[in-house]
């Protein structure tokens, strides 16, 4: 399994936060068709995602974490936007991370390079 990247980091928990939290870089391209929705590839710098909503008034973020949360597994409330509300570039944070958080990033890499294929 491939190691994680600047694309899939994980970000320890503190005292006041103690569970950790996962940050994924994304690359966006809204506007795809249905078929082509999902993860288009996973590189070192970026996790470039398809989407068949449109970039306008949010329904391509929503569409994003959507589409990731159906692709990891995980609630949509798990998933928050943090960078990148008007841009292709976006930052999305996986929180309420447990246990062995390199190992989780690991894992999560693995779901993504399923999906591609």
């Amino acid at each position: 399994m491939a190691s994680p990247s600047a694309a899939i980091r994980f970000i320890a928990g503190s005292k006041k936060a103690p569970l950790g939290s996962v940050v994924l870089q994304l690359r966006v391209r809204p506007g795809a068709s249905k078929s082509r929705e999902g993860v288009a590839a996973v590189t070192d710098e970026a996790i470039e995602l398809c989407v068949a909503a449109q970039a306008r008034e949010g329904e391509a973020n929503k569409a994003v974490i959507q589409v990731l949360s159906s692709v990891l597994g995980v609630p949509k409330t798990r998933l928050q936007l943090t960078h990148g509300f008007k841009s292709r570039d976006k930052t999305i944070v996986l929180g309420d991370v447990k246990g062995d958080g390199e190992e989780y990033a690991k894992t999560i890499r693995g779901l993504l390079d399923k999906a591609v294929e």
